[in-house]
């Protein structure tokens, strides 16, 4: 029997079915990662050079994107070395770390899709009162929020689990997550289940007041052709990603809690991920590309680009 001062190591179990075509899943994830990084540095750089789009719908987008890059840098780099290498391990501190990073990215996603939700409610369905509540100090406010409460929070999930002595050392995962180290202990773990239901409360409070403001927000738009358009266009999209991203999180919960064996390693996988892949991908394209403003000074940046290459 191992106990928490014995386990150095954890063992992943993931990529086991991987073993035949790592070279193939190798090139696609690392192709696949470079374009997150780019499409979310690409949108980064854009909002920060362009004066234009200091406003607040751009501000939570920026963070948005700057998430996705810190949820990524959490996963991808340990599953590319999983691919090269026939061990996949993880040591204590690393596995501890790897879950933080994940699960902070996930309730930051949460958190700031909620304030641009909100945003977005203010400025449809309160245009005249946008620009007296959407004031500088109240963007400023809205950040402070999106990223202290899940990185503050988080905190106490790992003091809660670091404390638990450990029975085994083998997660049935692609990756570590605070649950799987939690079915390893060896004594029960009643206050760090009562903390998480909380904390998966307070994202599900969060999901719904994200879709009480986008059926305030279609309520507008329907009144008139134009804001049906503007809903078609810009928000149907953003609650279709919000739901996706919503179901996907509810099922890794669900699952990891209350999961049967019986399921398919590689649908498990391919389930589980998708709030890990699609997000920092699909965001900077469906919430930024979409957008005009942002559209007209990649346009400008790449005219610029070519008028260069040409002299």
């Amino acid at each position: 029997m191992e106990n928490s001062s014995t386990v150095k190591f954890f063992s992943l179990s993931g990529l086991q079915e991987t073993r035949s075509n790592k070279s193939v899943y190798f090139t696609f994830i690392f192709l696949f990662y470079l374009i997150v990084i780019f499409v979310n540095l690409t949108l980064i750089v854009i909002i920060i050079l362009e004066k234009g789009l200091h406003e607040p719908m751009y501000i939570f987008l920026c963070n948005l994107c700057v998430n996705g890059l810190y949820g990524t840098a959490g996963f991808y780099p340990k599953l590319l070395l999983d691919l090269l290498s026939d061990v996949h391990v993880i040591s204590y501190v690393g596995c501890i770390t790897q879950g933080y990073i994940i699960y902070t990215s996930v309730m930051c996603e949460i958190t700031i899709l909620t304030v641009m939700a909100y945003d977005r409610y203010v400025a449809i369905c309160r245009p005249l009162q946008y620009h007296i509540i959407m004031t500088p100090l109240t963007v400023g406010k809205l950040l402070s929020f999106a990223w202290s409460y899940p990185l503050l929070s988080s905190v106490v999930s790992v003091v809660l689990t670091v404390r638990i002595p450990l029975c085994g050392s083998y997660i049935d995962k692609l990756f570590c997550d605070n649950w799987s180290i939690l079915k390893l202990s060896c004594v029960p773990t009643i206050p760090n289940a009562i903390y998480s239901y909380i904390l998966v409360l307070g994202q599900v409070s969060q999901i719904f007041w994200i879709i009480y403001s986008y059926f305030q927000i279609v309520k507008a738009c329907l009144k008139s052709r134009e804001g049906r358009i503007k809903f078609t266009q810009t928000c149907l999209p953003h609650l279709l990603t919000m739901i996706n991203f919503a179901i996907m999180t509810l099922f890794d919960n669900m699952y990891s809690r209350y999961g049967s064996q019986n399921l398919a390693p590689s649908l498990r996988n391919a389930m589980v991920l998708q709030f890990l892949i699609i997000p920092p991908l699909f965001n900077p394209i469906i919430y930024g590309l979409n957008l005009q403003k942002i559209r007209r000074r990649l346009f400008r940046l790449c005219e610029k680009y070519k008028v260069t290459q040409m002299q």
